[in-house]
C-alpha cells in the first residue's frame, strides 16, 4: 500500500531544499524548447494526424542526417516552439513503450476555444481520449505516443503558477 503522508513529506522536502521562489530563482540557461522528437512508422499518417487534426502546420521535411533514407519533419506548436519526428525506414524500431527516462506524454497549450474544438475532433475521428479537469485531454497518437491538450496558459497548469 502507498503511504501517501509519506511521499507527500518527501514532495515538501524536495520542495524546501530545491525550490527557489520567484524573484529569488535565477533566469534559465535556455532560450526554449527548440524541437522534441518522436518516432513516425509512417510519415504521411503522422502528417495527417498532427497537421490536418490537430491542425498544426507541417514546417519542413528534410533528410535525418543521422540515417540515410529517414526524413526529420516538423510541426508548429506555437509560440516558436517544434513537435519533430524521424522515420526509420528498414529500421525495426519496436512499438511505442514507456519506460524510465523515455517519454511519458508531450503536453501542448492551446486556447480554450480550440480545446473544445479540437476535443469534438478527436471524438468525431474516433481517437480515444480522456478529458481530465475538463481542461485536459490525453490521447496517443498513430504510434503510440501520449498527447495532452490543455487549456490552461504557459507557465499555469490546474490554476497553479508553475512558471
Amino acid at each position: 500500500m502507498t503511504d501517501l503522508a509519506a511521499i507527500e513529506k518527501q514532495r515538501a522536502l524536495l520542495r524546501d531544499t530545491y525550490l527557489q521562489p520567484d524573484g529569488v530563482r535565477p533566469a534559465s540557461s535556455a532560450r526554449g524548447l527548440h524541437h522534441t522528437a518522436l518516432i513516425s512508422s509512417s510519415v504521411e499518417r503522422t502528417i495527417w494526424f498532427y497537421q490536418d487534426l490537430l491542425e498544426f502546420p507541417l514546417t519542413e521535411l528534410i533528410e535525418n542526417r543521422d540515417y540515410p533514407g529517414s526524413s526529420h519533419f516538423f510541426f508548429d506548436i506555437g509560440n516558436g516552439n517544434l513537435l519533430a519526428f524521424f522515420d526509420f525506414p528498414g529500421l525495426d524500431v519496436g512499438p511505442y513503450a514507456e519506460v524510465l527516462g523515455g517519454l511519458h506524454h508531450v503536453a501542448i497549450s492551446v486556447e480554450p476555444e480550440k480545446w473544445a474544438y479540437l476535443v469534438r475532433k478527436l471524438s468525431d475521428s474516433g481517437v480515444e481520449h480522456t478529458v481530465h479537469s475538463e481542461v485536459s485531454v490525453y490521447f496517443r497518437d498513430p504510434d503510440g505516443a501520449r498527447l495532452e491538450l490543455i487549456a490552461d496558459p504557459l507557465g499555469e497548469m490546474y490554476g497553479q503558477q508553475v512558471l
